[in-house]
This record gives structure tokens, C-alpha cells and sequence, in this order.
């Protein structure tokens, strides 16, 4: 049975329940946390995923593979999600919709000048709201079925235990004392996987690092607040 799932689905037509049936999406998140509810949200519509950490990562799987659906973090360990945007953008054949995604919502302008069909603001957890951006980056042709599912839960809830390895990932970078670019590209990630978590304490150390980042000023205080908030989430445990 597990040999024919892929022709039996295969066969199936797009329904308002599952309208992305049939479609693979290509995810370049480096959060856990952000990349499970993009899971989530691909199965309940009822499309296949694949998944990429970083900017090489997902070059590599655009040799082997032609999603019909790429969605690209713009801050990513390795680089700008903008410069990927602009590659994919700029190929032929074309990937049939092309979005980014950022809990930077001023970021969209840019995500659309680079190339882009759509724009995801962070956190995405409402089905409908995720259906309704991509298929409105798709072609109107052969994508005729409209978001709205009609499922009574309409936001995802990512397993806990993806936050946690976010977090780990974050206290092991603290660990190395970063600085400069790294300590930047640190910023950025906690203050998206904080956001994506509903977390404002968190995310307003993480935010604040940057700014004094962009401002020049010291960031001995920022860096010990973030290391502290981040120790307290993963000795408590609770939430995971």
C-alpha cells in the first residue's frame, strides 16, 4: 500500500478542503519551530513538503527537484533569503509561485522587488490565511479551487519539542560568544522563532540586540538578558 500512496494521490483532484492536493512545497526555514507549522499547514491542504535550513541546502535541492511552491525565510545562517528570491525568480523555467516570508512585515516591499509572487508575515498559523497566499502566487489556470477549507481549527499548533531544539540552537550560539555577523544573523533568528512563539519578552530582547547592532552601540547587556531568557525556557521545561 505505502508504494501506491503516491499514484493513488496522485489521481486525486484539488478539493476546498485540500486545495494544494498534488503540489510540492519547498520550505528554506532554519527554525524548527516555524518549519513544523509550515508542515502542518502543507498536510492539512494536502501538499507534499520538502525542507531547507539554509541558502546551500535549498540550492541543492533546486538541482535535483522543481517544487511547485517555494517559500523562503529571508534571514537565513547563511546569507539573505532576497539573494535566493532573486536567483529563483530570475531561472527558466520559472517555479510556478515564489514566496518569502519574515516576521519583519516591512520586509514584504522588498520580498516583491526581489522577484517574489507573495508575502508570509510571521508567525503563519492560520490555515486559511496560508491556503489563500498561495494560491493567490499561483497561476489562476490550473489551480481553480479557492481557500476555504471549512475546517473547524483553523490555526496549527507546531509540537513544542521543535521550539525547544530552536532554543538549543540558540543557547549552543550563545555558547560560542558570537560577534559581528553572527551575532546579527543570532538577533534575527531568535527574534523570529520568539515571535513565531508568541513570546514577547524574548522576542523584545532579541529585537533590542538589533537595534543596537544597526546603532553601534555596546551589546554586553542584550547578549546576557538573551542568554538568561533563553537558559530560563530550557531549564523550566514546562512547555515541553
Amino acid at each position: 500500500m505505502a508504494d501506491d500512496l503516491p499514484d493513488f494521490l496522485a489521481t486525486r483532484e484539488p478539493s476546498a478542503q485540500r486545495p494544494l492536493l498534488g503540489l510540492t512545497v519547498l520550505v528554506v526555514e532554519d527554525s524548527r519551530f516555524a518549519c513544523e507549522a509550515m508542515r502542518l499547514l502543507c498536510l492539512r491542504s494536502g501538499a507534499r513538503i520538502r525542507r531547507a535550513d539554509c541558502l546551500a541546502s535549498a540550492r541543492r535541492h533546486l538541482m535535483s527537484y522543481r517544487p511547485t511552491v517555494v517559500i523562503v525565510d529571508l534571514g537565513l545562517p547563511d546569507g539573505s533569503g532576497l539573494d535566493l528570491i532573486r536567483e529563483i525568480a530570475g531561472r527558466s523555467p520559472r517555479v510556478p509561485a515564489l514566496l518569502g516570508t519574515s516576521g519583519d512585515s516591512g520586509a514584504e516591499a522588498a520580498t516583491l522587488a526581489a522577484g517574489a509572487d507573495g508575502f508570509l508575515a510571521k508567525p503563519i498559523e492560520s490555515l486559511s490565511a496560508f491556503q489563500t497566499a498561495v494560491l493567490a502566487a499561483l497561476p489562476a489556470t490550473p489551480r481553480p479551487i479557492s481557500a476555504g477549507s471549512g475546517e473547524t481549527e483553523d490555526r496549527v499548533a507546531p509540537d513544542l519539542l521543535a521550539l525547544r531544539d530552536d532554543l538549543a540552537h540558540a543557547a549552543d550560539m550563545l555558547g560560542h560568544r558570537p560577534a559581528g555577523e553572527d551575532l546579527d544573523y543570532l538577533a534575527q533568528f531568535l527574534a523570529g522563532v520568539a515571535r513565531s512563539a508568541h513570546d514577547a519578552p524574548l522576542q523584545a530582547a532579541a529585537e533590542a540586540l538589533a537595534r543596537d547592532r544597526l546603532a553601534g552601540r555596546g551589546t554586553g547587556t542584550p547578549v546576557s538578558r538573551i542568554s538568561g531568557l533563553v537558559r530560563d525556557r530550557l531549564a523550566s521545561g514546562t512547555a515541553f
